[in-house]
């Protein structure tokens, strides 16, 4: 695929698409410090084959997307501290800022209305959209995500800590700190060959390596408190998807996402860690579609 650029208000976004213009479009939005790119193509391809209009972008401050330059970057550790103890952070942006990027593609691209697909962090600000803007959402579906409830069990200091590493601008070390952090939270019983996922890290790092905009959305995560009462305004067909193997969003998290969004389905998948496992592509697509694609099923 080609990437294809937009202007959202001054941000320029990056965007790809799969499929018929003409068709009900999807939305595929990304977690914190990942590129597009981690949406895999077979994946995009395959609800494209459904009969859908699939579009994936990079968030504001990562990928081929703009950079926010001027922006401070608070530091990692007292961000979390303050998060978990409920404490005001003042931040760049907030996750509403960054659902309204996405809104903006929509309006940029003449949808007037999509199925949203979130993973991660993308699932929060997936969440965000369905709640704020119901006209313009079709379905969502929040993969391995939360709704950012404090009470919620999180990561360990083990991988806070290897979250936090400085990253360092050799390709190589870089790709080392990468390797151990998905050795943590990845999907234990679908771990792909350590070459194959080493590759695809070097993929995303020479795409875009831009450690500033990692730290500023985690700053956009921290400074944006829970949807708890959010979710709970959410009417459009609801699939929660969540690994129960998961050590960074754990599985109580997506439990807590389905029991706060009216009639949410939920689906928990043995050996699922916090990734998007190639051996479940097929998997997902088809509860996407069963669930939220065409809900009367």
């Amino acid at each position: 695929m080609t990437e294809q650029y937009i202007d959202v208000k001054g941000i320029r976004l990056a965007y790809e698409q799969f499929g018929d213009v003409s068709h009900p479009a999807i939305m595929l939005i990304m977690g914190l410090g990942t590129q597009m790119i981690s949406w895999p193509e077979v994946f995009c391809q395959g609800l494209a084959d459904k009969g859908y209009r699939v579009l994936r972008f990079d968030n504001r401050d990562i990928g081929l997307s703009s950079k926010m330059h001027d922006a401070k970057i608070p530091g990692f550790m007292k961000m979390m501290l303050y998060s978990k103890l409920g404490f005001t952070i003042d931040v760049p942006y907030k996750l509403s800022d960054m659902a309204n990027d996405a809104v903006g593609l929509m309006d940029g691209l003449n949808i007037e209305k999509a199925h949203i697909i979130g993973a991660s962090m993308g699932g929060m600000i997936a969440q965000i959209i369905a709640a704020h803007y119901p006209h313009r959402t079709l379905s969502l579906t929040s993969i391995m995500s939360t709704s950012g409830r404090r009470s919620l069990p999180g990561p360990s200091l083990k991988i806070l800590r290897q979250m936090a590493k400085r990253t360092s601008n050799n390709e190589e070390a870089y790709l080392d700190n990468a390797m151990l952090l998905w050795a943590l939270i990845g999907s234990p019983n679908y771990m792909p060959a350590p070459e194959e996922l080493r590759e695809r890290i070097r993929t995303s790092y020479q795409r875009s390596f831009y450690p500033p905009g990692y730290i500023r959305q985690v700053a956009a995560i921290a400074g944006s408190g829970d949807r708890v009462e959010l979710l709970k305004r959410i009417t459009a067909p609801t699939l929660v998807i969540h690994g129960r193997a998961d050590v960074l969003v754990p599985e109580k998290c997506g439990i807590d996402t389905a029991a706060l969004i009216p009639n949410a389905q939920l689906e928990l998948i043995d050996g699922m860690g916090h990734d998007l496992p190639q051996p479940l592509l097929s998997k997902f697509i088809d509860l996407i579609d069963s669930y939220a694609l065409n809900p009367a099923h």
